[in-house]
């Protein structure tokens, strides 16, 4: 396993340093990759300047090692992209989905509907994998194709399958089950898929709580080919023998990280114990695991050694996982609390004056909610997303942010994982997250593949807690290094805070 890891990190890593503007200091004399206000601070690339790529944390100079201090109000820094253009996620001219075994016919389909015409290099990568039947997770950064990656291949099998079916299948057997941690992310693939299948005459569920005992007591019995819902909602039809696994070949852990948390984790592990994973590569009725994310939690593996034979699992990452966005640029400034407000009106108004679409994050649900009645006090249209909104309404206002009807979006960080949202120009953090898994999902909502061009990023700091994780950032940004403590398990992260505090 390690060695096929390897060489698929190998493949990309060769494809990522070659579209690289700022590998060669032949090409470019004079690169910003940090600007400070205080310009003594400023780090470029060339003219005699070095990476220290293995100098430890607290060892080189940060613009925000004062911004403890009450005087540090007014600071900035930004780093700056070093990538200018989407060459440096796609596969090189020679790579098509028809080499890597995908039908043409199913990539018409993608082509028509999303403009897809070259693979990703994690699409490169991945398809060959999850074709032969492996147990395979998808680590790569935020927008580069994860969810075709996986989603076109398992369309494929299921379509030669089709071709000679072993045996005819009864009512709500699926073939594949993708299962994820929300219900926006759940309608965004079930609805992707549906266009993929279609025009083969494939079908898809899409199963959603807030009516699970109406679906029990009423349920639906329907040809399904693919069922895609929130692991609560299948776990409750298929106990009550709505929907039965008997038949499903393949299984999708989307947003992966979230699910293996640890709020998540026993009922996962107590829904996954079904499946013969073990038979995925010496049987028909085998089983194949695919886990997608951004971010790999710590305990997977502990997660994974109850269901799974870790070892089996086929591991394919790309060299930007867990590194700041390479994009987009990434502005940091340093504010009292009461100057949030106005200094956020102040970007809002001037991206609406290019019709850019904005998303605003805050921690917690007040301050989305005083976000949002804010800007519309000032005459700006704004719309928020939060979980305790109803299903149906939360559904229906990203609904309205993504076709562009409203162009501000105010949300936690339930907003900020696996949704669409390439139109999307400026990420602001109203506040900063508290964790650095939540600082790449919600980067990762700009900037994404065949996305919109000269994106931005953000960030107000006004708390002494937020502090040591903008300057991780800054030390990961000046080395071009990754960023530590990446962990997506913020449950356990926070049990653990709350034990060492108890201990003290």
């Amino acid at each position: 396993m390690l060695g096929r890891s390897s060489r698929c990190s190998w493949i990309i890593f060769q494809r990522f340093m070659a579209t690289s503007v700022a590998v060669n200091p032949e090409k470019a004399k004079r690169i910003p990759i940090v600007t400070c206000k205080r310009k003594e601070f400023d780090l470029y690339f060339g003219e005699g300047s070095v990476l220290k790529e293995d100098a430890a944390f607290g060892s080189i100079p940060l613009a925000s090692t004062g911004w403890h201090h009450y005087k540090s109000k007014g600071d900035f820094f930004q780093i700056h992209p070093f990538y200018f253009s989407d060459k440096w996620r796609l596969s090189s001219a020679e790579v098509s989905f028809d080499k890597l075994g995908i039908r043409s016919e199913l990539i018409k389909s993608a082509e028509e509907f999303y403009r897809i015409t070259q693979p990703s290099l994690i699409q490169e990568v991945a398809i060959p994998d999850i074709l032969k039947g492996y147990h395979t997770t998808i680590a790569a950064e935020t927008g580069c194709g994860k969810t075709m990656a996986y989603l076109l291949p398992i369309i494929e099998q299921i379509l030669r399958r089709n071709q000679n079916p072993p045996k005819a299948r009864n009512f709500n057997t699926p073939l594949a089950l993708i299962l994820s941690p929300s219900r926006e992310l759940t309608c965004q693939i079930g609805e992707v898929a549906e266009k993929l299948c279609e025009p083969h005459n494939l079908r898809v569920k899409v199963v959603l709580g807030g009516s699970t005992k109406q679906q029990i007591m009423n349920p639906a019995f329907e040809d399904v080919d693919i069922l895609v819902g929130t692991l609560g909602v299948v776990n409750k039809l298929t106990g009550a023998q709505i929907y039965r696994m008997g038949s499903v070949r393949h299984v999708v852990l989307d947003e992966a990280d979230t699910l293996l948390d640890d709020s998540f984790s026993e009922k996962l592990s107590s829904f996954l114990r079904r499946f013969p994973f073990h038979k995925n590569l010496t049987s028909e009725t085998g089983v194949q695991l695919v886990m997608v994310s951004a971010t790999i939690p710590l305990n997977r593996d502990d997660m994974l050694t109850k269901i799974i034979d870790v070892s089996t699992v086929k591991d394919i990452r790309t060299p930007n996982l867990h590194k700041l966005v390479p994009n987009v640029p990434q502005k940091f400034m340093r504010m009292s609390k009461i100057n949030r407000p106005p200094n956020l009106l102040n970007i809002v108004k001037s991206n609406l004056k290019q019709a850019n679409s904005i998303m605003i994050f805050g921690n917690k649900t007040p301050t989305v909610d005083y976000i949002s009645l804010f800007l519309k006090e000032s005459g700006v249209e704004c719309i928020n997303l939060n979980s305790d909104m109803p299903m149906p309404i939360r559904v229906d206002q990203f609904e309205r942010f993504r076709r562009g009807e409203v162009k501000v979006l105010s949300t936690t960080d339930m907003g900020s994982r696996g949704l669409d949202t390439r139109h999307v120009s400026q990420v602001i953090n109203f506040d900063f997250p508290l964790h650095m898994a939540d600082y790449i999902h919600r980067c990762g909502r700009t900037g994404r593949l065949g996305g919109v061009q000269n994106c931005s990023i953000t960030n107000f700091v006004s708390s002494m807690r937020e502090l040591k994780i903008v300057q991780e950032i800054e030390h990961a940004a000046r080395t071009r290094t990754v960023l530590p403590n990446v962990d997506g398990n913020i449950t356990n992260i926070i049990r653990r805070k709350i034990i060492r505090s108890i201990r003290r």
